[in-house]
């Protein structure tokens, strides 16, 4: 007979974030900005990041403590400036979510070289980057997680949406996860993706419209843009202890998009 399990019962703190740092890029809106609230809500130390020094300051009067670094997510010097901030201030990182993002909406014929390599920058070259950056003080401090924010859009097509610069580099932050999970398991690192359908956001604000919201009412399993709090449980999964056996995996929280 197998012996009982001791293990205590207490699943909520498994969510706790006491005493640990946590960095939020893209945070002075939308997404963002209610990941760093519900960071914070759990007992970390959030550290908040965007090129809108305002934005950010607006949220640092509403969170007590709120560590603010302006900076842009497509300078390699600002990004390095930002980790190394964070780290003077508060010690290390132990939670990176990996949130800021662009798209642009554009037939690929009409697309620019130059705007499909900015959205790259962005979203996939900082993403990698903010990631070492951070892993270095993890490995360090004995472990951490890293929280990659993709999309459902990394898994499928968005057309008759059509951003091929989105999707390929939301595709590419998707694999990018799975291989920085493998190669950070054995040093206590853990990377996973998180990975929104529609949510409303500064980004989709153009598929605010009617017609829009028909053709997400239309072809979501469940006929509706998903909402912010609907995010909430997924992040902290991913953040904190209680996803301590989960690595190298994309959480979809899509209404059943990519399931058709």
């Amino acid at each position: 007979m197998n012996a009982p399990d001791s293990t205590p019962i207490d699943p909520f703190s498994l969510f706790r974030l006491d005493g640990r740092v946590a960095l939020v890029t893209g945070a002075s809106a939308g997404l963002g900005a209610r990941m760093a609230r519900v960071l914070h809500h759990v007992g970390a130390t959030v550290a908040v990041t965007a090129r809108r020094r305002d934005r950010l300051d607006e949220l640092a009067a509403e969170l007590p403590g709120l560590v603010v670094v302006d900076g842009d997510m497509a300078s390699e010097a600002d990004r390095e400036r930002i980790v190394a901030t964070v780290i003077e201030t508060c010690g290390r990182v132990d939670v990176l979510v990996n949130n800021a993002g662009i798209a642009e909406v554009v037939a690929v014929e009409d697309e620019s070289l130059e705007t499909f390599r900015r959205v790259l920058e962005i979203n996939t070259t900082a993403v990698w980057h903010m990631a070492k950056l951070c892993a270095v003080s993890m490995v360090a401090n004995g472990g951490g997680s890293v929280v990659n924010v993709a999309s459902m859009l990394g898994h499928v097509g968005g057309t008759p949406v059509k951003q091929a610069n989105y999707c390929a580099s939301k595709g590419a932050v998707v694999n990018m996860t799975r291989e920085l999970a493998l190669q950070w398991a054995r040093k206590g690192v853990r990377v996973n993706a998180l990975c929104p359908g529609w949510f409303p956001s500064e980004m989709t604000a153009p598929m605010q419209d009617e017609r829009s919201q028909d053709f997400i009412r239309q072809n979501s399993p469940i006929p509706r843009m998903g909402e912010p709090q609907e995010l909430d449980g997924a992040l902290l999964l991913l953040a904190s202890d209680a996803g301590g056996f989960m690595t190298g995996q994309s959480v979809i929280v899509d209404g059943g998009w990519t399931a058709r």
